[in-house]
């Protein structure tokens, strides 16, 4: 399987890793210092009018598209063994988020935030699209994603591995100020609207909240997701 990937910046840090690209897509006249570099690397390469281009791709490609094979998505065992609890890293786990935009804007605080890995559900979550590549603008290159069948079990896995479990809930005690960054931590951040499940909540170690004073108590939830991370990372010092 494949993705297609949009727009001069994700498709420029893809050329900065090692992944493979199948084909790659080029509107005549523009991104000719990328068409170049790809061009070196012996890779198929198409080259259309703008109305051919526009005529096979919609959306704000501009004008480049590169198709990659699927990102590979890790097991749980395989990040906890990448990121051993002894240097607490930071994990960010994801409840019911099914806009791809939320998803790749979280995957690029994420990855400038210092988070480690991203743990998303197999089921009712939207998956890794060219969307999602695009927001991400270049972090997806970067970041973790474990896709587990069930978050609250994946929890309890982390709690004995001595990780703790921070939930985010509109109506808790503590601030998002008050995460302790001591330890290995598991960051549940919900949709909007519904937040998390009941469930995370309860299994969570503490819950916090992030204060408004508006008059509409929400947060998109990347947004949500950024302040979190960067707030951890300034506890963390770094």
């Amino acid at each position: 399987m494949s993705i297609l990937i949009y727009g001069k910046n994700p498709c420029h840090e893809i050329l900065t890793t090692d992944k493979p690209i199948i084909r790659a897509y080029f509107e005549k006249g523009i991104n000719e210092d990328i068409l170049r570099i790809v061009q070196k690397k012996e890779v198929e390469t198409i080259v259309l009018s703008k109305n051919d281009f526009y005529g096979k791709f919609t959306g704000n490609h501009q004008g480049i598209v590169f198709e990659v094979p699927d990102y590979k998505l890790l097991t749980l065992e395989e990040v906890v063994h990448k990121y051993p609890v002894s240097e607490k890293p930071v994990f960010l786990m994801l409840d019911g988020m099914t806009d791809p935009h939320n998803l790749g804007a979280i995957i690029r605080s994420a990855e400038a935030g210092g988070i480690k890995a991203i743990i998303i559900p197999k089921n009712r979550s939207v998956g890794i699209t060219g969307t999602v590549a695009k927001v991400a603008s270049g972090s997806l290159e970067h970041m973790d994603l474990v896709e587990v069948t069930n978050l609250a079990q994946t929890v309890e896995k982390l709690k004995k591995l001595n990780f703790w479990i921070v939930g985010t809930d509109m109506v808790a005690t503590k601030t998002y100020s008050e995460i302790d960054v001591s330890t290995a931590l598991c960051v549940i951040i919900g949709s909007e609207g519904k937040g998390i499940s009941r469930l995370l909540k309860e299994t969570a170690d503490y819950l916090v909240k992030i204060p408004m004073v508006g008059k509409v108590n929400s947060l998109n939830a990347s947004v949500s997701a950024g302040i979190i991370i960067f707030e951890i990372l300034k506890k963390k010092g770094l």
